[in-house]
Parts: C-alpha cells; sequence; structure tokens
C-alpha cells in the first residue's frame, strides 16, 4: 500500500482553518402550509385536472352522483364524462355508462336525468345524454342505524296479550305503542 504523497486524512483535517460558527437559520418569511386539513377536502383540488381531461367542469358530479339523479339509478349508470361544444359551457352532451339490460330503463328517464344535472349545476348545462353499455360501479351507500329497542317492559295492565305475537317486530311496535299510551294517559291524569 503506498502512501498519498499529500498526507492522510487526519492531517488534512488538521491543517484547515476551522469554520466560523453557523448562524442560527433564518425563521420562515411566511407560515407554510397553513393549518391541518382533512384529505377529503384536498381530493377535488387533486383530481380537478384528471376529471376535466375527461370533460368534468366538477367533480361533484361523479362524486355526488347518486345524491343528483336517486340512488336507484346510480346503481345503474355513472358519469363518464360531459362534451360541451367548442368554446361554450352549455348545451353539452352526458356521456352515461350504463349496466347491461338497464339501457331502456334509463332511455326512459332519459328527461328526468337531464333535468336533475341542469337543476344541480344551476344552468342548462347538459342538452343531450348518450349512453354507452359497460360494468358500472355501484356507489357505496351509508348504512344508517336504527334506534335500539327501549328495554323498559310493557305495562303489566296489557298482560301476556302482547308477549303472545310471534312477530318480534310487530310486537316491538305495538309495545311502543302502548309504552307511549301509558305515558300519555300519565300526563293527562
Amino acid at each position: 500500500m503506498e502512501r498519498d504523497p499529500k498526507g492522510s486524512k487526519a492531517e488534512k483535517a488538521k491543517a484547515a482553518p476551522k469554520a466560523a460558527p453557523r448562524a442560527a437559520p433564518r425563521p420562515p418569511e411566511r407560515a407554510r402550509g397553513g393549518e391541518a386539513r382533512m384529505i377529503g377536502d384536498l381530493m377535488p383540488a387533486i383530481g380537478r385536472t384528471a376529471f376535466r381531461r375527461f370533460g368534468f367542469v366538477q367533480s361533484s358530479v361523479v362524486t355526488r352522483w347518486p345524491e343528483i339523479i336517486g340512488a336507484a339509478h346510480a346503481r345503474n349508470c355513472a358519469p363518464e364524462s360531459i362534451r360541451f361544444p367548442v368554446g361554450e359551457k352549455s348545451a353539452g352532451t352526458l356521456h352515461l355508462v350504463v349496466s347491461p339490460g338497464h339501457a331502456p330503463i334509463i332511455q326512459h328517464v332519459i328527461p328526468e336525468i337531464i333535468d336533475r344535472v341542469n337543476r344541480f349545476f344551476g344552468y342548462r348545462a347538459v342538452a343531450n345524454v348518450r349512453m354507452r353499455q359497460g360494468a358500472v360501479q355501484v356507489p357505496a351507500t351509508k348504512e344508517t342505524r336504527k334506534a335500539p329497542p327501549s328495554l323498559k317492559a310493557a305495562p303489566i295492565e296489557f298482560g301476556d296479550s302482547l308477549r303472545d305475537i310471534g312477530d318480534p317486530e310487530l310486537r316491538t311496535v305495538l309495545e311502543s305503542l302502548a309504552r307511549s299510551l301509558d305515558l300519555m294517559s300519565g300526563k293527562q291524569g
């Protein structure tokens, strides 16, 4: 092994002049990022370019499709794009993807779909609808939770007549009715 004629690294470190201590980093001129935001608030901004590329002026048409046309029709069709005439933002053509076998049903409700989409936009954005058969993703539905049944037993005055009812749902409804009648009679008396 040959030795470096200029000297070793340790010798270089000793010979090098010491640098002046670094100044403390400057605080940023403006706050970066601001407050934390939910990802749902950021999604329209992130997807805006992609949605515009495929013909959607507002991404909310896609995300709120079940609200616009109703859950029953949203299971069978989905918006694909909205194409406007050159230089205009009205009287466009809405392109829908429709589940196979459901096209005749959707064909009958096209005037209603046009009306609802235009009501959503607030102006006459859509004048025509074109359909293409294809696979439609079923939108996720929000399940509503039922209120838990009351644990309070039915009044004794009703006896075993309610307990003999075989249908549990009917029995629950009748017990609820009996409880409310019992409360009403208690307030009046």
